[in-house]
C-alpha cells in the first residue's frame, strides 16, 4: 500500500528543526505483512526525547527510516501465524519486546533481548525483514515500529492489546513514556511504602515516574526541573515539594529538608548536571536510578570513594525494566481508575506538518507529549 509517513534522510541537522526539516513528509509504499507480522493502523504517536536524541545524531541509525517508537492503532491484518492478535484489536505499540526463549527473555527482562536488539539495530523487523520502500528504494524500520506513518507493519510481540475505551491518543504515551517512567520505579526500584523520592527531569517520562511514586505510597516525592512552568503539573500530579535544578542551594536544601538526602533518585534527563545532583543528593545507602539517555559516546563521573564509603547504589533502567504483557495492562488499569492520570500529559495533537517545528518546542523544554495524529491534520 501506499501512505504517507514521516521519514529522515540524515541526523545532525541545525536546528532549528522547523527549517532544516529532519523528517520529510512524502508518501512511501509499505508491503503487507508477511508470516508472522502484523498490519497496523497507527492512529497516534508521541514524541518523545529519544526521537529527539536521532534527530540530533546522538545515537546513530541506520537511513533512511521511517521514525516513531511510542504509538497505538487499530490492528488490519495479521500474516500467516499470528493468533495472539487480530484484526480490528486496540493495540499499544512498544519498543520492547522479546525472543522469548534467551536468558534475557527467560529471567522476565525481554528489554535486554539481543535477538530483537540486533535486527533492530539495522533497520529491521525483530525477524530480520524489511517491509518499507520509496520508489524502489529501501526505508528501514525505527525500532521495530516507525510509528510517525499512518499504517506500520510490526511483531506480534510490540503489540499489546487494551480495551477499546482507551483513548488511542493516551494510549500511545503507554508504549514508551509509561513503561519507562512508571517501570523505572515499580520494577526497578521498588520502594517502600514512605519513602523519600527525587524525580529529577520533569518531562513525559518524569512525569510518569512521579505519577508510580505516588502509587507506590512514597512518603515524600520531590520533584526538579530547569523549568518552573513545570511545577503546577507536577504538584498536581502527586510532588510535595518543587525545585529548579539551577538553585545554586539545591542539594543542602534537599539533604536539610530530607535529613540527609533521599532513600532514591531518578534521573530522567540523561544531562550530566542531572545525574551529578542525583549523586549529591541521595543519602548514604540510597539509589540513584539511571533512566534517561545521552549521547552514546558520553562519559559520566563520579565519586568512587563516596559510593563505596556511603553504599550508595548506581542502577540502569531500560524501558522501565518492564515486560510489557504484564505491566502495559497494570498501567492501563491505573490510568483508568484515575491514579495515573496519564492524559494529563498531553501537550498538544499534531498533524505531519507540525511534526519539525514540534521537535523545537520538546527541545526547548516547553512540552511534556505532543500526539501525532498520522490521520488527521494532513
Amino acid at each position: 500500500m501506499r501512505m504517507i509517513a514521516a521519514v529522515m534522510y540524515e541526523q545532525g541537522l541545525p536546528m532549528p528543526f522547523a527549517d532544516s526539516r529532519p523528517f520529510r513528509i512524502e508518501e512511501v509504499e509499505l508491503d503487507g505483512p508477511g508470516p508472522g507480522e502484523v498490519l497496523v493502523e497507527v492512529r497516534a504517536a508521541g514524541l518523545c526525547h529519544s526521537d529527539l536524541s536521532q534527530v540530533k545524531g546522538l545515537r546513530k541509525r541506520r537511513l533512511p527510516v521511517v521514525g516513531g517508537h511510542e504509538a497505538a492503532g487499530i490492528v488490519r491484518e495479521v500474516g500467516e501465524g499470528v493468533t495472539s492478535i487480530k484484526p480490528d484489536d486496540h493495540v499499544v505499540m512498544t519498543v520492547v519486546s522479546g525472543c522469548g526463549h534467551c536468558p534475557a527473555c527467560v529471567f522476565g527482562r525481554p528489554a535486554l533481548c539481543k535477538s530483537v536488539t540486533l535486527p533492530r539495530t539495522q533497520g529491521l523487523l525483530a525477524n530480520g525483514q524489511r517491509r518499507l520502500t520509496r520508489n524502489g528504494q529501501p526505508i528501514y524500520h525505527y525500532s521495530g515500529i516507525s510509528g510517525f506513518a499512518q499504517y506500520a507493519v510490526t511483531m506480534p510481540e510490540s503489540l499489546i492489546p487494551i480495551d477499546e475505551s482507551v483513548p488511542l491518543d493516551v494510549a500511545a504515551m503507554f508504549g514508551c513514556a509509561v513503561v519507562t517512567g512508571a517501570g523505572s520505579v515499580f520494577n526497578t526500584a521498588h520502594p517502600s511504602p514512605g519513602a523519600t523520592i527525587a524525580i529529577i527531569g520533569l518531562g513525559g517520562i518524569g512525569l510518569n515516574g512521579l505519577m508510580a511514586a505516588k502509587v507506590a505510597e512514597a512518603g515524600r516525592i520531590i520533584g526538579i526541573d530547569t523549568r518552573a512552568d513545570k511545577f503546577t503539573l507536577a504538584k498536581e500530579l502527586g510532588a510535595s515539594d518543587v525545585y529548579l535544578a539551577t538553585d545554586p542551594d539545591l542539594v543542602e536544601t534537599i539533604r536539610e529538608t530530607t535529613g540527609g538526602g533521599v532513600d532514591y533518585a531518578f534521573e530522567m534527563s540523561g544531562a550530566k548536571a542531572a545525574m551529578a545532583t542525583a549523586m549529591a543528593i541521595v543519602r548514604p545507602g540510597g539509589e540513584v536510578i539511571c533512566v534517561g539517555l545521552g549521547s552514546a559516546a558520553e562519559r559520566y563521573d563520579y565519586n568512587h570513594v563516596n559510593l563505596v564509603t556511603e553504599e550508595k547504589t548506581l542502577r540502569g533502567s531500560f524501558m522501565g525494566s518492564c515486560v510489557p504483557g504484564r505491566d502495559i495492562p497494570l498501567y492501563v488499569n491505573h490510568f483508568m481508575s484515575g491514579s495515573m492520570p496519564v492524559d494529563k500529559l498531553r501537550s498538544q495533537r499534531i498533524g505531519f506538518g507540525d511534526l519539525n517545528r514540534s521537535l523545537d518546542q520538546l527541545n526547548a523544554g516547553e512540552v511534556v507529549r505532543q500526539i501525532l495524529l498520522p490521520h488527521e491534520f494532513l
